[in-house]
C-alpha cells in the first residue's frame, strides 16, 4: 500500500481533514446558535440582575430573599464548575488524566489572596504593615515575591502567570518524554502533593498551616458587604459563561478534532504529520489558567486558602465531578460540579462521617453504571424516547 493511500485511511480512522476549519464568523455563528445565546442570556440574567435583586432588595424577611449563605455557596460551587469544564478538556478531549490540577487552581487563589493579604493593612491584630502570620513568626519584612502584590494588576498577572508557567515546564517535559496514562496521573499526583507539603512550611511566607484568611477589602470595598459578595457571585457566573464558550469553540474546531484524535490513536495522530505535544501543552496549560481564575474568584468569597486546597484528595474529587456529570460533555462537566458538592454541602452537615464513602460510592456506581454520566443517561434516554415516537 501506497504512502499516500496509508495517509488518507489513518485520516478517515482520525477524523481529521487536511482543509482548514471555517472562517471565525461561520465558526462563531454555528456556536452561537439561538437556542445557546437563550440558555446564555437567561443565565447571565438571573446571576447579574436576579440574584442581586433577591439579596440586596428583598428584605431579610422576605420569602424570596437569598441568604449570605446560599449566594456563597452557590458562588463557590460556580468557581468549582469553572475548574470541572478546564479539567474536562484535558481528560474529555485530550485523554489527559491528571491527579493534581488542584495545584493550579490552588495556586491562583494564593496569588490572589496575597493582594487581599495586603488589603488588611494595619487593621490585623497585631496592627502591622505585615500579615499576622508574618508577625508572629517574628519577620521583619515581606520576602521578594510579595513585591507588588499590593497592585490589583499585578495580583491578576500572578494569577495567570504563575500556574501557566508552573503548567508549561511541566508539561513541556512530561509530554516531550510521552509520559501517559497512569504514570501521567501519578506524577501529578506526586507533583501537587509535594507543593503541598512546601507550602505547609512556617518559612515559604505563605502563612503555613494556616494559610491566608481574615481579609478585609477588595479595591477598597468591604469583602464582607453584600454588594461585593454578589459582585463576586456574577463574576464567577460570567467566567463560566466564558470558560464554556471558549472551550466550545476549541472542542468544535479543527483542533478540538485533533485532541480527540490524540486522545483515541496518538500513535496515528504523529503518523499523518501532527505533533500531539503542542496540542497537548496548549490545552494542558489553558485549563491550568482556567483553574488558577476559579482559585482568585473562589477565595475572596470563602475568605480562606491553605494548602489544604492542594491535596490530592481534592483534585480525585475533582475527575469525580466530570465523571458523575459526563466525560467529554462541558455541561455535564458543570451539572457534576454542582451535584456533587450540593450533595457534599448536605452529607457534610447531616452525616459528615459519611461523607467519603457517598463519595466512593458514587464514584464506583457511575464507573460500573453510567460510564457517560448523568448527561449521557439524559441523552440515551431522549434517543430512546424519539425512537418511540415521544418529543419532548
Amino acid at each position: 500500500m501506497s504512502a499516500q493511500k496509508i495517509t488518507c485511511s489513518l485520516t478517515a480512522t482520525t477524523g481529521l481533514q487536511e482543509t482548514d476549519s471555517p472562517l471565525l464568523p461561520t465558526r462563531l455563528m454555528a456556536i452561537l446558535d439561538s437556542k445557546t445565546i437563550i440558555m446564555g442570556g437567561g443565565f447571565a440574567f438571573i446571576a447579574c440582575v436576579l440574584v442581586p435583586i433577591l439579596h440586596l432588595v428583598l428584605p431579610v424577611g422576605h420569602p424570596l430573599h437569598l441568604s449570605d449563605y446560599f449566594v456563597t455557596l452557590i458562588g463557590k460551587i460556580l468557581c468549582y464548575a469553572i475548574v470541572a469544564v478546564a479539567f474536562d478538556l484535558i481528560w474529555g478531549y485530550a485523554g489527559i488524566l491528571s491527579l493534581g490540577h488542584g495545584i493550579f487552581f490552588a495556586l491562583g487563589g494564593y496569588a490572589f489572596g496575597m493582594y487581599l493579604m495586603r488589603g488588611i493593612g494595619m487593621d490585623g491584630n497585631y496592627h502591622s504593615h505585615l500579615p499576622d502570620f508574618m508577625v508572629f513568626l517574628n519577620w521583619k519584612s515581606f520576602p521578594w515575591y510579595w513585591v507588588g502584590s499590593s497592585h490589583f494588576l499585578w495580583a491578576l498577572f500572578l494569577v495567570i502567570a504563575v500556574p501557566a508557567l508552573l503548567a508549561l515546564v511541566f508539561g513541556f517535559f512530561a509530554f516531550r518524554s510521552r509520559i501517559r496514562g497512569v504514570y501521567f496521573s501519578i506524577i501529578t499526583q506526586a507533583l501537587t502533593f509535594a507543593c503541598m507539603l512546601l507550602f505547609f512550611r512556617n518559612e515559604t511566607g505563605f502563612g503555613g498551616n494556616n494559610g491566608f484568611t481574615d481579609f478585609k477589602r477588595i479595591l477598597g470595598y468591604s469583602i464582607t458587604a453584600p454588594a461585593t459578595r454578589v459582585t463576586l457571585f456574577a463574576l464567577s457566573a460570567l467566567m463560566l459563561l466564558f470558560t464554556l464558550f471558549i472551550s466550545r469553540f476549541l472542542v468544535t474546531s479543527k483542533f478540538g478534532r485533533v485532541l480527540t484524535a490524540i486522545r483515541d490513536a496518538e500513535s496515528r495522530v504523529m503518523f499523518i504529520g501532527y505533533n500531539p505535544v503542542s496540542f497537548k501543552l496548549f490545552i494542558w496549560t489553558l485549563s491550568a489558567v482556567l483553574c488558577a481564575i476559579a482559585g482568585a474568584l473562589y477565595v475572596p468569597q470563602v475568605g480562606i486558602i491553605n494548602p489544604g486546597e492542594m491535596s490530592p484528595a481534592n483534585s480525585i474529587e475533582i475527575a469525580i465531578w466530570v465523571a458523575v456529570g459526563g466525560r467529554g460533555k462541558l455541561r455535564g462537566a458543570v451539572l457534576g460540579a454542582f451535584i456533587v458538592n450540593l450533595a457534599k454541602s448536605w452529607f457534610t452537615v447531616s452525616f459528615p462521617e459519611y461523607w467519603l464513602f457517598f463519595l466512593g460510592a458514587l464514584f464506583v456506581l457511575v464507573t460500573l453504571y453510567l460510564p457517560d454520566g448523568v448527561v449521557g443517561l439524559w441523552e440515551k434516554t431522549l434517543h430512546q424516547l424519539r425512537r418511540k415516537g415521544v418529543t419532548l
